[in-house]
């Protein structure tokens, strides 16, 4: 009675093993599962993406020309501030009496030029003077009626007016350097004097203010820069400084359209264009041996005003490199890369899947040795392509694909797809493993869409 309920249970296992094992070979038969997706044509964007700062395109530093003591201040970090505005004082005591000081200068300058012309007129006179008491000493001489010394006198006389006009003349000019120095000189001290009190030279926003009211300031030197007051910074136009990868910027050209995000302002997206492209590369500060990515700075100017922006903000660009209406397009997810094997005719010889395992009883025997490539036979060799598989007569085929420009989650097929096409997109991990003429059947895929 024993041992013929035993043979009841070993019977049961048997058939339900068959059962299995019949389960498993019409699976394997039925093919894998996948997700497809019909090809068809679409719009595309190629878009670089870039990270950076809001900056203003135009930013002045307001630096100390006159060192002395802030006086008056009429600004705060922040402030929006219109062009002449008021916006601090240095101590103006020194730098007016450095004008008054001039003034005086100029004032004697012109004084002792007026006494010199007055001199050069008197000189003038003399020495017409001496040349009429000359011309009647010759008449003289000439009859007999006067001395020899009285006409070598009078010769004497007019040689000496001569010699005191050059004079005079010689010290008009000097006289007028002087002046001109002294004039300089006030110029200067009027300029010195006119930098003690600074106004907003546009309109725009205060976006650093570096002293208090009684701090002092000092002017800078060769190898001293001077104290920076103010930054003030013009916010009607404003630019995305934003760091693109040396990959990326070869697409990158000026005039491009680009959307801007910025971090404290969530909800709203700004247009710009590319204003500006970087020739070198971002020198990154303190890089050791460490080997970092090269980036370019890209300017894009943002279109129109925004008025709670600040300068330093960070933000994102997203430029449009290319734009492609209604093309073929095949999902990123689908390509695959492949290592084909071409004959001496340039015709694709495609591997054959190695045996899959067999369902049997007993001890697992141990799997074959994966056999490695085969030697290549004159005229053949391997490359590798980028394709797809798609889907035909429930197989998988694999099809080279050219491709043009990349959209957000689909690529430009420029040769191997044609509308229609059932490109195998997943699942990921059967595409990386599948072989031409896999037996495949289908899932349903939700519905994607693409800009």
């Amino acid at each position: 009675m024993f041992r013929k309920k035993w043979f009841w249970i070993v019977l049961v296992l048997i058939v339900a093993g068959g059962g299995a094992a019949a389960q498993f070979a019409r699976r394997g038969e039925q093919g894998t599962l996948v997700t497809v997706e019909n090809i068809q044509k679409r719009d595309l964007e190629a878009i670089v993406s870039a990270s950076g700062k809001i900056e203003p395109k135009k930013t002045v530093n307001i630096s100390a020309q006159t060192p002395g003591r802030v006086t008056k201040l009429g600004v705060e970090e922040g402030d929006r501030v219109k062009i002449d505005q008021f916006l601090l004082q240095i101590d103006p005591v020194n730098a007016e009496a450095a004008v008054r000081r001039d003034i005086a200068a100029v004032a004697g300058a012109q004084t002792s030029l007026e006494q010199s012309k007055v001199s050069l007129q008197s000189s003038r006179a003399n020495l017409d003077l001496a040349r009429q008491n000359l011309k009647r000493q010759q008449e003289l001489w000439s009859s007999g009626l006067t001395t020899r010394e009285s006409f070598e006198r009078a010769q004497s006389e007019v040689e000496m007016r001569e010699s005191d006009l050059k004079a005079r003349e010689q010290e008009i000019k000097t006289r007028e350097t002087q002046l001109n120095q002294q004039q300089a000189g006030l110029a200067s001290s009027r300029h010195t004097l006119s930098q003690v009190r600074f106004d907003s030279p546009f309109d725009g926003i205060v976006t650093r203010r570096n002293v208090e009211e009684g701090e002092n300031v000092v002017i800078g030197t060769m190898n001293n820069a001077g104290t920076v007051l103010l930054t003030v910074a013009d916010m009607s136009v404003i630019e995305a400084q934003v760091e693109v990868d040396e990959t990326d910027v070869p697409f990158v050209q000026l005039g491009q359209t680009a959307k801007i995000r910025i971090d404290a302002i969530p909800d709203r997206e700004f247009i710009g264009k590319v204003t500006e492209i970087g020739n070198s590369p971002i020198q990154a500060a303190g890089v050791g041996t460490t080997r970092t990515a090269t980036n370019f700075k890209v300017t894009v100017t943002i279109d129109g005003q925004i008025p709670e922006v600040r300068p330093g903000f960070s933000c994102t660009a997203e430029i449009t490199t290319a734009v492609k209406q209604q093309v073929i397009a095949v999902p990123i997810q689908a390509m695959a890369v492949r290592e084909l094997l071409y004959d001496a005719q340039g015709n694709v010889v495609h591997d054959q899947r190695p045996p899959r395992g067999r369902f049997q009883f007993g001890p697992l025997q141990p799997a074959p040795a994966a056999a490695g490539p085969a030697e290549l036979q004159p005229g053949e060799k391997r490359e590798e392509v980028e394709g797809v598989f798609v889907m035909r007569d429930g197989k998988a085929d694999f099809l080279v694909v050219r491709t043009g420009i990349a959209g957000e989650r689909y690529l430009e097929a420029l040769s191997g797809l044609k509308q229609g096409d059932q490109v195998i997109t997943g699942p990921f991990d059967s595409v990386r493993g599948m072989f031409v003429g896999d037996p495949v059947r289908t899932a349903p895929k939700p519905g994607t869409t693409d800009r």
